[in-house]
């Protein structure tokens, strides 16, 4: 069913992704698959002023959206748009680059799953090779999400059956991609991540969340607020978790909560904490950093 079908591709471009839009947008002209449509949804910007980084070889679908609405609504509105136009989408970062089987990778992963992911190399700023590979943990990666997170919205692609069922986006959600992979979990949609890097993920100074060290003690802080607000949003705004999930969510917010306050009044708990993981090899997840299994000596005693 999936293997002729059109499929969407979504990003959102936003201020200060400017520069990198067009080696985006030479790398989605470079698809194997060439049986997609380009959905662009736009975050504080106005069309005009980044449409001109795009030739017309590819014709481009914009989702407006009106002043003042939030990363989140931004992404609702357009994910709302596309579910009832496409059976599948595949969700690419603007400031990230593709490498040329994304689609067609996306289209096979699909093809026997609900949502799938796929491995990434790390790149700089300037997009050079950082050495280091993005990738799913031992066991299933579905296990992953009440902890940890492993399907961006750079490199997830979902079947919009059921994607329609993780919405709505909370207006003020702002881990969007956690938030839908964990909706998806909790209906037990089937996962599949690909060991193949099929993006070039960006690490750069706007980066919300960082998996290469160095960490600093302020992304430490900044990364586990973020992470109690998901939790938050998760189990008020997901309905009718089962009760095993659910005291996974809530077990997993406990320890964040005990995490952030030994760290919010002890500075020198966070310094060790931020040291020893700094030491640690570079295998790091989306939101690994926050009150590693491996480093509980250090914050709860």
């Amino acid at each position: 069913m999936m293997t002729t079908k059109r499929l969407a591709l979504y990003t959102t471009v936003y201020p200060g992704v400017e520069k990198f839009l067009p080696a985006w947008y030479q790398s989605v002209k470079e698809q194997t698959d060439k049986n997609f449509d380009i959905w662009i949804g736009v975050d504080d910007l106005y069309v005009n002023e980044v449409a001109n980084r795009f030739d017309t070889s590819l014709p481009i679908r914009w989702v407006k959206t009106v002043k003042g609405a939030t990363p989140a609504q931004i992404r609702q509105n357009s994910i709302k748009l596309l579910v009832d136009k496409y059976e599948a989408i595949v969700f690419v970062d603007s400031d990230d680059i593709l490498e040329p089987t994304r689609i067609s990778g996306a289209r096979d992963t699909l093809a026997e799953s609900d949502v799938s992911g796929c491995a990434m190399r790390i790149v700089n700023e300037e997009g050079c090779d950082m050495g280091y590979l993005f990738e799913s943990p031992p066991g299933h990666p579905a296990d992953l999400l009440a902890r940890s997170n492993i399907y961006g919205l750079s490199n997830s692609a979902y079947r919009t059956s059921t994607l329609r069922k993780c919405l709505p986006i909370p207006t003020g959600c702002i881990l969007v991609d956690w938030f839908l992979a964990t909706g998806a979990w909790v209906i037990d949609a089937r996962f599949v991540f690909d060991p193949v890097a099929r993006m070039r993920y960006r690490q750069h100074s706007n980066n919300i969340a960082r998996v290469i060290p160095p960490f600093t003690e302020q992304q430490v802080l900044e990364s586990t607020r973020l992470v109690l607000g998901h939790y938050s949003l998760v189990l008020s705004g997901i309905s009718n978790i089962p009760l095993g999930k659910e005291h996974l969510l809530s077990s997993a917010k406990a320890n964040i909560e005990k995490f952030y306050s030994s760290i919010q009044y002890s500075y020198d708990v966070l310094k060790r904490y931020v040291y020893r993981l700094n030491q640690m090899p570079p295998r790091h997840i989306w939101w690994s950093c926050v009150a590693h299994p491996e480093l509980e000596d250090i914050w709860k005693n």
